[in-house]
């Protein structure tokens, strides 16, 4: 536990932190932490270390254990509606669904009959739809999947139709795609390119696609640029904030783009989620640590589109 850093860059920031609310650690020695998610149900966070193939469990009060030893290189996840885990995979370069009963169903793992490249983060929709981004990251080396030749044109940001099971390519025009989140009124998908990470003339921002009806996507327009690191994982809070991933910590915007401020993290952060019974502590996995803070406001909860 430590004291909470906070730079203000706008003072709309001090009605989302509160200064007084330490950073918590609440598990460390991991090699790459992702994909946090938290079961509103049974008040715990999961998160996968990507390069061990784990994926770990903390319950407040009791604190962590190993869930699952043999977790495929899984990175982003998501609950859905019906309070199921979707994973990505990048060992089996596919979306999983778990279902309640414990089966694995496979959502997706190709599209136009070639394999997908190594999925990273995934949501779902008010109509059920699987949204997840396919960037190289997990095929490139062995250290978080399996090294393997691309065979997609690129990298796509997916869909996943919720009743004929058909995988379309909805946005074609990125580099790496990898953290992705919806507005509140969900006409508007927000998709990082965190593809700087690994050539020097890629992107370091999150760019915002207008949906319209039938989930059609428009021209995205680059809404943030991160100064330091890219932009990964990300979720909104329930005014449409960005609360974004980055080198720094997490950095806050407001749903025009405008920063408002930064959490200092010590480490790199990798993804974030909000959690708790009251949905107001954020949960954020940065490199070897998960961490958690409270806020002064709660996570979004999207109505029905």
């Amino acid at each position: 536990m430590s004291q909470q850093r906070i730079t203000a860059l706008d003072e709309r920031l001090w009605q989302l932190v509160l200064p007084s609310s330490p950073l918590e650690t609440l598990s460390t020695g991991h090699l790459w932490t992702e994909g946090p998610a938290y079961f509103p149900t049974g008040d715990f966070l999961i998160w996968s270390d990507i390069p061990r193939g784990r994926m770990y469990q903390w319950i407040a009060d009791l604190g962590v254990r190993v869930l699952d030893h043999a977790a495929n290189n899984c990175n982003g996840h998501t609950i859905d509606p019906a309070g199921r885990l979707l994973a990505c995979e990048h060992l089996t370069r596919s979306v999983v669904r778990f279902e309640l009963d414990g089966r694995r169903t496979v959502i997706a793992d190709a599209f136009e009959g070639r394999h997908l490249n190594s999925p990273n983060d995934v949501i779902v929709a008010s109509d059920g739809g699987v949204w997840f981004t396919d960037p190289t990251y997990g095929i490139m080396t062995d250290y978080e999947g399996k090294r393997s030749p691309s065979e997609q044109d690129g990298c796509f940001v997916y869909r996943v139709d919720p009743a004929t099971g058909q995988v379309e390519a909805k946005i074609r025009s990125m580099l790496k795609p990898n953290g992705l989140a919806l507005s509140l009124d969900e006409r508007t998908l927000y998709v990082a390119d965190s593809s700087a990470s690994h050539d020097a003339a890629g992107h370091r921002h999150v760019v915002a696609f207008p949906l319209g009806d039938g989930w059609q996507v428009g021209e995205g327009k680059v809404l943030i640029t991160v100064e330091e690191g890219v932009p990964d994982g990300f979720r909104l809070d329930e005014y449409g904030n960005l609360w974004v991933s980055t080198a720094r910590g997490v950095e806050i915007f407001a749903p025009d783009g405008c920063p408002l401020g930064i959490i200092h993290v010590p480490e790199t952060v990798a993804n974030l989620c909000f959690g708790g019974p009251k949905n107001n502590r954020l949960f954020i996995t940065a490199s070897t640590s998960v961490y958690a803070v409270y806020t002064a406001v709660r996570g979004a909860e999207r109505p029905a589109r």
